[in-house]
């Protein structure tokens, strides 16, 4: 009796089989330059993305207190009684407020000093929302101001040398000083809020004498839910308020909402975020490329690996999914590493925006992972797997011709949805229409523009070498090099294209980053003006002017200052209704501060109109582009001004860009004109005060009249805020170059197998060691600069465009970029391919045949 055959061993699962390759071709060194590039852009993503993430939730978290309430309704007149009405009738707790500058003053036994304060009288129950901490106070204090006590903040006391418990004079009244205010939740960011706080009790207000009715008073209701209130009742009460200011006409209202509280340094915060945007997706479009490259470098590799599965009878299905399956763990693993990686890269980002985050941010939450780790599946598996899907359909014998084929439609496809989810990651990413239009079409454009110059310049070259090898007068090392690129012409648009788009990226990014940042130190210098002085009368200026001078300060803004309401545009009557935009609406109900200059402030640009383009006889104006837009203005129409009774009118020929964050004297409407001598003015001042620190007292001395508004603590701080921003925009910019470099190195390395091949086959043939290492350094130097010629061409053009459209800021032509790109291209060509190629060369010539063969 025979026994029954042993039954055939089954072949191990698909999953087993991947997981063992990805683990061979780990330790072969196969996916390390793959999975790094997947690894650096998923960190560069979720970095940004986990501290974008973590800011909207604190600022979501911590509306309500930069409010003072849920909701507020500010105003210049003291809140209408509808509105008050409205919120007893939901139910809602109301607590108003009153915020004016002032003068306050120390008794005269004390010095009598004075200074400008941003007086706050609160009312019973302030703050609805957040709360008020206290430097140090006397014992007894409350959540607010008791009756005849004021709150200050330190620098209300340090400038009049006053302490706690001492009287500080405010209007007709004397008050008692007994707190220091530390932090304030609803205080805002207005240009009277730069002058130190006084804050008291709503019910001392009148005694002081200080609200008049000429008096500019901003008046503030906040609301918030009172016990026993609908859950929707503030937005019941936003949508009444709403309906309430249309019907009735209210004017001079506005709801404010966390958006219209944002501080004064939105945009160069703005700028900040857009450009660590555009350096997340240009990290992600760079891996895109390496992976892809790598990818093909891999395939190529795999070759033979893959011939002999099918001769084994292996079917394609269990071929492609076993590469599939491993590619889709090591792009987990790499995006699990990069998410991680971009985790401890934001606390980077936090720690180095500590002075502008002062408060604890909630944890962040799981989307910047789940982002990160789909642009890391879509980079490995939408780039990567395409070239390595085609090994399962190689036939045996291509492997001779190294070729994997033309595209299947099965890579076709992966290759689509790969393209597809990065490009929706990306649009996710940016935030911004414009930018991610921008990022993402320059970047497509400019790698069909590469491969088409790059694919020219080599049929150039093949027109000019000679068909000789011993070419006269030409080094053997130069036409050897020449001809290798000029027989390879595929290999070369390769090598070039993606060379010139790593370069294009650093070149970019280097670009915007040294703009960037010298478009922000140039906004607010550090000899910027900390001072500025107002209501200096006509027969002030010359002796105020040779104060300045006898204080050493050589250099300051001066303008005269003209109380105007606009009255008619283009003959027509300005009223309120006529406008449909909140902003516009009160612009036509209050005064414009003009002036006149015969010359354009240096720190104004023209951006529509010709400066002093005016026709003889007639009053030429210089609108501010952001007015222009709000009021619907163009070049040519004319305004019409009461001032002080007389009616001005001129005509609009040129439009300015005003920076509002420059710390410089600015003004929505200018008179291009030296003189109007008719006209009632003031005179506007603006000067870095000496180190000495003795000017303010003497000007005080000299003109009591005057006020001097002290902004050198809001200047520091925004130059603190711009040493921080520009911290972590570094910190990102360098983190990326890293990801620009692993693109060199995967287009060097990806000509790795067809070098060895060549270069064993001519050193077999006689060729020296030293010859064909002249050939491979004339060809990477060659091949770098070409790249890096054309890289910094279209820097050029997208840093250009960038700038204009998404920045904001003005662009200077660069006409050295080019040959600067190509120099560096050159060199660092040549410095990736030696490191990446330094073993080739140094081979024998048998074990260099052997594995070019066993490839």
């Amino acid at each position: 009796m025979t026994s029954a055959a042993p039954p055939a061993p089954r072949p191990p699962a698909t999953l087993a089989v991947a997981w063992r390759q990805l683990l061979r071709d780990w330790r072969a060194g196969e996916l390390r330059l793959l999975m790094l590039a997947v690894a650096l852009a998923v960190a560069a993503l979720c970095a940004v993305a986990f501290l974008s993430d973590r800011l909207d939730q604190g600022l979501r978290r911590d509306a309500a207190q930069l409010l003072g309430g849920d909701a507020v309704v500010a105003s210049d007149q003291p809140t209408p009684q509808p509105l008050v009405d409205l919120a007893a009738e939901l139910k809602l707790t109301t607590v108003g407020t009153a915020a004016f500058p002032s003068m306050a003053r120390a008794d005269e036994a004390q010095g009598g000093e004075s200074r400008l304060v941003a007086v706050k009288a609160v009312g019973s129950g302030y703050p609805l929302r957040g709360r008020i901490t206290l430097r140090s106070s006397l014992p007894g204090q409350g959540q607010a101001p008791a009756a005849g006590e004021v709150w200050v903040d330190p620098a209300v006391v340090d400038g009049l040398g006053l302490k706690l418990g001492d009287t500080l004079l405010l209007g007709d009244s004397r008050l008692r000083i007994s707190g220091l205010i530390e932090t304030e939740p609803d205080r805002g960011a207005g240009f009277i809020n730069f002058a130190p706080r006084v804050m008291l009790a709503e019910a001392d207000l009148a005694a002081t004498h200080l609200v008049q009715p000429a008096s500019r008073i901003t008046y503030r209701l906040a609301v918030a839910p009172a016990p026993g209130a609908a859950p929707d009742a503030v937005k019941r009460f936003v949508t009444g308020a709403e309906k309430l200011i249309e019907a009735q006409k209210l004017r001079g209202l506005r709801l404010e909402s966390l958006e219209s509280g944002r501080p004064e340094m939105r945009q160069t915060l703005d700028r900040a975020a857009r450009f660590l945007r555009l350096v997340a997706m240009l990290s992600a479009l760079l891996a895109a490329v390496a992976v892809a490259l790598a990818a093909r470098d891999f395939a190529a590799r795999h070759l033979d690996a893959c011939a002999m599965l099918r001769v084994l009878g292996q079917p394609q299905r269990r071929i492609a999914w076993a590469y599939g399956l491993e590619f889709l763990l090591a792009g987990l693993a790499a995006s699990v590493v990069g998410v991680l990686l971009g985790l401890g890269l934001h606390q980077v980002f936090v720690s180095l925006l500590a002075g502008l985050i002062d408060v604890a941010l909630p944890a962040p939450s799981v989307w910047p992972a789940l982002l990160g780790l789909a642009l890391g599946l879509s980079l490995l598996m939408g780039f990567g797997l395409p070239p390595v899907l085609q090994l399962a359909a190689v036939p045996p014998l291509r492997v001779i011709r190294r070729d994997l084929g033309a595209p299947k439609a099965s890579s076709l496809l992966v290759l689509g949805a790969g393209v597809a989810g990065l490009a929706a990651i990306l649009v996710v990413l940016a935030g911004d229409l414009t930018l991610g239009a921008i990022a993402a079409a320059g970047f497509a454009g400019a790698v069909l523009l590469f491969a088409l110059l790059a694919f020219a310049a080599v049929k150039l070259l093949r027109r000019v070498v000679p068909a000789n090898v011993s070419g006269a007068g030409v080094p053997r090392w130069l036409l050897l090099a020449t001809r290798q690129v000029a027989a390879r012409p595929g290999f070369a648009v390769m090598q070039v294209s993606s060379l010139a788009v790593g370069l294009l990226a650093l070149a970019l990014l280097v670009l915007l980053r040294t703009d960037l940042i010298d478009s922000w130190r140039a906004a607010t210098p550090a000899a910027a003006p900390d001072r500025f002085v107002i209501n200096i009368q006509p027969d002030q200026g010359a002796d105020f002017r040779q104060a300045l001078a006898d204080a050493g300060v050589q250099q300051y803004d001066w303008y005269p200052m003209i109380r105007g309401r606009l009255t008619t545009l283009n003959g027509e009557a300005v009223q309120a209704r006529r406008f449909a935009d909140d902003r516009a609406q009160r612009l036509a109900e209050r005064e414009f501060n003009l002036s006149h200059t015969a010359e354009l402030p240096a720190h104004n640009q023209i951006v529509g109109g010709r400066w002093g383009s005016a026709a003889a006889g007639e009053l030429g104006l210089s609108v501010e582009e952001g007015l222009a837009k709000t009021l619907n203005l163009k070049l040519g129409d004319r305004m019409a001004f009461d001032i002080a009774g007389q009616p001005v009118q001129g005509r609009v020929t040129s439009l300015r860009k005003v920076d509002w964050s420059s710390m410089r004297v600015n003004f929505f409407v200018l008179f291009e004109q030296a003189e109007l001598p008719d006209l009632p003015a003031t005179q506007i001042a603006a000067y870095r005060t000496p180190a000495a620190g003795k000017l303010d007292r003497e000007l005080a001395r000299r003109f009591p009249n005057l006020t001097v508004i002290d902004v050198s603590a809001q200047l520091n701080q925004v130059q603190g805020v711009l040493d921080q921003v520009i911290q972590a925009v570094q910190f990102l910019f360098g983190f990326t170059l890293a990801t620009g470099l692993v693109v060199l190195l995967a287009a060097v390395g990806s000509t790795r197998e067809a070098r060895t091949r060549e270069f064993g086959l001519m050193r077999a043939l006689g060729a020296p060691s030293s010859l064909l290492a002249q050939v491979q350094r004339a060809e990477l130097l060659g091949v770098g600069a070409l790249a890096g010629f054309l890289a910094g061409a279209v820097a050029l053009l997208l840093a250009a465009l960038l700038a204009r459209f998404v920045f904001e800021f003005d662009w200077q032509l660069k006409p050295w970029v080019p040959l600067a790109s190509a120099a560096f291209g050159a060199l660092l060509a040549w410095s990736a391919g030696w490191w990446s190629l330094q073993g080739v060369l140094q081979r024998p010539v048998v074990q260099t045949l052997r594995e070019a063969q066993a490839e």
